[in-house]
């Protein structure tokens, strides 16, 4: 079992002396986040908000805190990646990559404020004066052309020149020719609404079999779409490539593995043209330069997913600013209530679809406790299969 080293000197962050966690209750879910302390007097934050288990994420974090944090030295994180996921077992699962991806950020957070230098300056460095964004999340609402239509205008208005959506409502498998011809409707009212220069790229959400993800991928062409996000179920990877091989536009895919090994297969079976590592669940900043680095080598494109809150997008603009093969970057920011930007203070802002350089100490972003108070967690449960889910029902 790999223990706390206490014989090196500390760095200058000093050493861990303390893990809490915390959790924000929105309308659309709810958002949690490690605070890792030092007996140096800083602080440092992550995201390790799961979309229905907070509470084990939570609780996890915490036991794994008094169990392979305390003591340890921050800027010492590959040691201390390894021996959360090794020391405790995780060999797989969300819960797990999660809190590993959460405290990695916090590390991150730490050194940085530690030296006084923006976080990505310890994870690459830049390769890109600004980081492009899409907006996902902004078609709350009925599902009907007129009203994906004026969203996507309205987003488009905001500033955003690329926008994902899930056209497919509760579809799961096959789609009867009524559901099919509904969500290529939609598509169409959306590409005629924001013109052909929008990017557009529609999310599959891993649903569909083969036949159906074929045929989709067919007609989907003619609105010209960035890419087709997860048209079929990972347990079908070795099917991926077959269907990549049909498609006129790029498939991409891999939010939902946490680490380099559960990418193998994707890897070596070419199963993707773009992949999509969560820097909230794939290991965090550690962990996702390694997942690039091996895209890159298979002629892949980076573009990581980012369902979670504005630290998410803050910590993940940091560690894509030094990836060659970043692409463009997820984010939700548009459609959380403002008094998320005041819990995670400091987050960096999308302004006209970019994010620019940062420039504060480690990420920047404090937790506002007072505002936790006033919005604890509702642990309620979304189901994105339920008919009407697009809606968001804030009731």
């Amino acid at each position: 079992m790999l223990t706390v080293n206490r014989t090196r000197t500390a760095g200058a962050a000093g050493r861990i002396s303390k893990v809490e966690t915390l959790s924000l209750g929105t309308a659309w879910r709810d958002f949690s986040y490690v605070r890792v302390h030092t007996d140096a007097g800083l602080c440092g934050v992550g995201e390790i908000t799961h979309p229905f288990r907070g509470r084990e994420t939570c609780a996890l974090a915490e036991s794994m805190g008094q169990r392979h944090l305390l003591g340890a030295d921050p800027f010492d994180v590959e040691e201390i990646w390894l021996r959360m996921y090794q020391g405790d077992y995780l060999r797989g699962g969300d819960v797990g990559g999660i809190v590993v991806s959460g405290v990695d950020q916090a590390l991150y957070d730490l050194m940085g404020k530690a030296l006084g230098v923006p976080a990505y300056r310890l994870t690459g460095g830049a390769c890109r004066d600004t980081v492009p964004v899409y907006a996902n999340g902004w078609y709350t609402g009925d599902r009907t052309p007129e009203g994906f239509a004026a969203k996507a205008r309205e987003t488009v208005d905001r500033g955003y020149r690329a926008l994902k959506f899930d056209p497919f409502g509760a579809g799961l498998g096959s789609l009867s020719r009524a559901e099919r011809i509904t969500a290529l409707d939609l598509v169409a009212a959306v590409r005629e609404a924001v013109g052909p220069e929008v990017e557009l790229f529609v999310e599959g959400h891993a649903r569909f079999d083969f036949p159906t993800a074929a045929r989709l991928t067919a007609e989907l062409a003619e609105f010209d779409p960035g890419w087709f996000e997860e048209p079929l179920p990972w347990t079908h990877i070795e099917r991926y490539a077959e269907l990549r091989a049909r498609a006129a536009m790029p498939i991409s895919g891999g939010e939902h593995f946490h680490n380099r090994n559960e990418y193998k297969q994707l890897f070596a079976s070419n199963a993707v043209d773009i992949v999509q590592p969560d820097l909230s669940m794939a290991g965090g900043p550690t962990e996702v330069r390694k997942i690039a680095a091996l895209a890159e080598m298979h002629a892949m494109q980076v573009a990581p997913h980012n369902s979670n809150s504005p630290l998410c997008t803050t910590v993940s603009v940091h560690a894509v600013l030094g990836i060659p093969n970043f692409k463009i970057l997820e984010t939700f920011d548009g459609l959380v209530e403002d008094y998320v930007f005041d819990a995670v203070s400091g987050v960096l802002p999308v302004r006209d679809g970019f994010v620019g350089l940062p420039v504060a100490p480690g990420l920047g972003v404090e937790l506002v406790d007072e505002v936790f108070a006033e919005h604890p967690p509702s642990h309620r449960f979304w189901n994105m299969f339920a008919e009407g889910w697009e809606r968001r029902d804030r009731s």
